[in-house]
């Protein structure tokens, strides 16, 4: 069974070559917004997507229904062929690649195809055809050419996205923006619990399916599909091209190589292949390029602009360890990283040419010592972050709990003198602007190595959700006690859901954060709260005063 295309790709070099024309001067962020298809055939119900956008290339993906019973993770429904093809034009009149693929139960039914031989810098459209029926277009872009000067590189930013607790309002809000080049998803794209396990103030907004804990690769793959029915998340993804990572949740809360917070082997059975068949069902479902160790750590490039590391701080990482006198989250072995992606990850910013270096990193890099919080907050912010809530200095599930990958991969960036590092992250249900420094003890009188920004949840309860309080109740209080115990925080939002907008240029890297104003609104409004900047050559944040034009 062949899930990507290989021989049966066909390029059109003419029309390609007329594409590549002034391919320089085109920008994903400047093309109008396509028309979508008001009714979605039964065979594409859950949507078309691209993503990992090259130079040369793109990844596009559907998944077709042959059958009404064959659902995600049944396993029912014969083979299928699946037609793709990709134009220069919405109408289809100048089809620059097309090809086939044959699918089935063995990957759930799912379509990749890996399209190369494009031309830089350009918008496309695409779309799918099985059983004589067409799915909806679908538009994306390639990036500039590797050595390309590029002006400016605006990209959304999200994370954790709970079905249960509410609508995926943020998605619909940044397709609609038109001035995107892709988004950027940081992990938690979908959740494993049972239920009502999660939910946000015991109110379950839309059940999961299926509706018991996920465990086996059909649960994983009808929890993926049951996500994929977000009309919002389906809008997003025909629109622009995803660049993702995977978090915890998508295997198991608090996962590292060796079990998870949320697993129990003696009910759940071995680790290892719960952890493979939530990978697998993950590279199926995913607009993503798997790299030849199964993982999903990566580079991409806007031109001389930007270099993006993409991380997988799950497969590798070392059980969590213990804050205290008696703790090991300093032991030189452990590791949040494993050897060889650190390696990869220090051998790639000091390579690297482009006048920043992004780096998509699930969990949060600066250090945050959260002893300083009333234990009213500390409660639940241990439970948010499935940690002992009798207190807590750290946390663990973060580089806090791996310290000697931290300073090594810090020490490299000060010892090398490599700038405009920044880090982009999700997974804490909160968001924060911070310098990173080398020694935080120090700081503001030692260096800063780098920024980060830290994006807020989707949907994913957050403290006031917890304690069932307005928003804005406890803020104002946890903002000035972490604040005060860690100077090189700039800005923390407690309660807020909603998305960030990373916009870039030579002279700068800003993150503007919106807030949401419901999650359980399907109509929901977006609004801006904030928005800090790095300068280039400055290794630390400033607060600006509006959003860029």
């Amino acid at each position: 069974m062949t899930h990507t295309t290989k021989n049966s790709a066909k390029l059109t070099r003419r029309s390609v070559v007329k594409a590549a024309t002034g391919a320089a001067l085109v920008s994903c962020a400047t093309a109008p917004s396509i028309a979508h298809a008001t009714q979605t055939a039964s065979v594409f119900v859950h949507g078309v997507a691209s993503g990992d956008p090259l130079p040369d290339g793109i990844m596009l993906w559907t998944r077709v229904t042959p059958t009404p019973d064959a659902i995600p993770g049944s396993g029912r429904g014969g083979v299928t062929v699946v037609d793709w093809s990709i134009a220069t034009d919405h109408q289809f009149t100048q089809i620059v690649a097309s090809g086939s693929v044959n699918t089935g139960p063995e990957v759930d039914h799912t379509v990749k195809a890996d399209v190369r031989g494009l031309a830089p810098a350009t918008r496309y459209w695409f779309r799918f055809r099985a059983q004589g029926v067409e799915s909806p277009v679908g538009q994306t872009c390639t990036t500039p050419a590797l050595n390309t000067m590029v002006d400016r590189l605006r990209l959304g930013v999200v994370s954790c996205a709970n079905w249960e607790a509410g609508y995926f309002s943020p998605y619909r809000h940044l397709e609609a923006r038109g001035d995107l080049d892709a988004v950027l998803f940081l992990g938690d794209y979908i959740y494993e619990y049972a239920s009502g396990e999660y939910a946000a103030r015991d109110h379950v907004v839309r059940p999961h399916q299926p509706a018991h804990e996920i465990v086996t690769l059909g649960d994983y793959r009808l929890r993926h599909g049951t996500y994929k029915t977000d009309p919002d998340l389906q809008r997003l993804h025909a629109s622009l091209p995803a660049i993702a990572i995977w978090d915890d949740h998508e295997f198991a809360n608090n996962a590292t190589a060796e079990g998870a917070e949320n697993h129990q082997t003696t009910s759940e059975g071995v680790w290892s292949a719960r952890m493979a068949a939530a990978k697998k069902a993950y590279f199926e479902w995913m607009p993503v390029r798997q790299s030849v160790a199964g993982t999903t750590y990566r580079w991409l490039r806007y031109g001389r602009l930007a270099d993006i590391a993409l991380l997988d701080l799950r497969s590798f990482r070392s059980a969590e360890g213990d804050w205290g006198p008696s703790g090991d989250v300093d032991e030189p072995d452990r590791t949040i990283t494993g050897r060889t992606q650190m390696e990869w990850l220090k051998a790639g910013l000091t390579q690297s040419d482009a006048a920043w270096r992004l780096v998509g990193n699930s969990v949060m890099m600066s250090p945050v010592q959260f002893l300083s919080l009333p234990a009213y907050l500390m409660r639940p912010l241990a439970k948010l972050l499935g940690l002992p809530q009798e207190g807590l200095a750290v946390n663990t599930d973060q580089w806090d709990g791996y310290t000697a990958d931290r300073h090594e991969l810090l020490g490299h960036l000060k010892k090398f003198g490599i700038m405009n590092t920044v880090f982009l992250t999700g997974d804490i249900h909160s968001a924060w602007a911070s310098d990173v420094p080398f020694e935080a003890a120090t700081y503001p009188f030692s260096d800063s190595v780098a920024t980060e920004f830290v994006v807020t949840s989707v949907t994913s309860d957050n403290i006031d959700d917890i304690l069932k309080v307005a928003p804005n109740t406890v803020s104002v209080v946890g903002t000035t006690a972490l604040r005060a115990a860690n100077r090189h925080l700039k800005w923390i939002d407690l309660d807020s859901h909603g998305f960030g907008v990373l916009d870039v240029s030579t002279d700068r890297a800003q993150m503007d954060y919106y807030v949401l104003s419901d999650r359980t609104d399907p109509n929901a409004t977006a609004t801006w709260a904030r928005s800090y900047r790095t300068l280039n050559g400055t290794q630390k944040l400033e607060r600006v005063k509006t959003p860029p034009s």
